[in-house]
């Protein structure tokens, strides 16, 4: 099905499903009142602490697979 002309994207502009992606990291240390707690804790840091570390590694991770994944070859 081909794309009408008042939505096709200039050239040189991409788009891909694999930026979606990109929400997730966004979004994760957003979700305040679901992590807000002490309990389970690792390493003796609460919860909430270290979800929000975990949400850092998770955004390396997800952006470098992006940027991998789309990148113009």
């Amino acid at each position: 099905m081909p794309v009408p002309a008042d939505r096709r994207l200039p050239p040189g502009s991409e788009r891909s499903r694999w930026h979606l992606l990109l929400v997730l990291p966004l979004l994760m240390p957003l979700a305040v009142p679901l992590i807000n707690r002490l309990e389970p804790r690792l390493f003796g840091l609460p919860f909430f602490f270290w979800t929000q570390l975990a949400a850092v590694g998770l955004s390396v991770v997800v952006v470098s697979m992006v940027a991998v994944a789309t990148r113009a070859r």
